[in-house]
């Protein structure tokens, strides 16, 4: 009997179904990569035949090092990664693309049952481990899955990248109203932490909401915790007078320097 440990899957019926609900249409899944590291060459040719069967780009590789060196374009994608490899173990790779690939989710291939092996794979992220000989529609399954998780995973960077884009089209008073206003302080309070009148500080919540495209000021909250935006309420507050304001606005200016900056 087969062990097939099973971690992130969701039941499906259909392949058709499946990728219309993922939103990979016949054109788009020409640009699903499946990676396959495995030493035997007979593997990675069935693997390869498979593949290409659904539909999706294989790529294979002899060993966890040609893996490696080998440039990769970040779409949604794969890895069928056997345990026994020449050199770096499939479980050191696992660790290595988790930390330098994080959109890749991995599927492993064991030639045997190995318990703890597969315990440590899973809990390390891994979408199946799977032990050889298994069925054709139980490694499709896998890869569906992963193709999924890769996709979701993408999809979040790109909103990421896009909130600091917008984040970073703010001007300097912007990003100190923004600060403020999301850790919880009123209009009036903003304004005296920064020394200016509660009708400039509308104004200036006004161009954040439209720069940051947010629909309400729920949607602000939102990006500000996304941002990390949401920390300045952890800021010291001195009293007020005008050294202390100038004080805020050094440490505001700070902080939003580092949110824009960061990766």
């Amino acid at each position: 009997m087969d062990l097939i440990l099973t971690g992130y899957r969701l039941e499906r019926d259909a392949s058709s179904s499946i990728d219309h609900r993922l939103g990979f249409t016949e054109t788009s899944r020409t640009a699903l990569v499946v990676y396959v590291v495995a030493p035997d060459e007979a593997e990675r040719d069935s693997l390869d035949r498979l593949i290409r069967c659904e539909g999706w780009q294989p790529k294979t590789f002899a060993s966890a090092e040609e893996f490696l060196v080998h440039p990769l374009v970040a779409v949604p994608s794969c890895l069928l990664l056997d345990v026994a490899l020449p050199g770096l173990s499939g479980l050191e790779l696992q660790k290595r693309a988790a930390v330098e690939r994080p959109y890749i989710p991995t599927i492993f291939l064991s030639a045997k049952g190995d318990i703890p092996t597969a315990v440590e794979a899973m809990k390390a992220g891994a979408v199946e481990f799977l032990t050889k000989p298994f069925r054709d529609k139980e490694l499709l399954t896998a890869i569906r899955e992963a193709l999924e998780r890769s996709r979701f995973v993408l999809a979040k960077q790109a909103q990421k990248q896009t909130l600091q884009r917008s984040y970073a089209s703010l001007s300097r008073r912007e990003r100190q109203v923004m600060a403020l206003v999301s850790s919880g302080l009123l209009n009036k309070q903003v304004g005296g932490e920064l020394g200016i009148s509660e009708i400039t500080v509308k104004a200036h919540r006004g161009q954040v909401m439209q720069k940051m495209h947010a629909n309400s000021f729920a949607d602000l909250i939102k990006m500000a915790t996304k941002l990390g935006v949401y920390r300045m309420k952890e800021l010291p507050r001195p009293r007020r007078n005008d050294s202390a304001t100038a004080l805020t606005g050094v440490l505001l200016d700070s902080y939003c320097a580092g949110i824009v900056e960061a990766p």
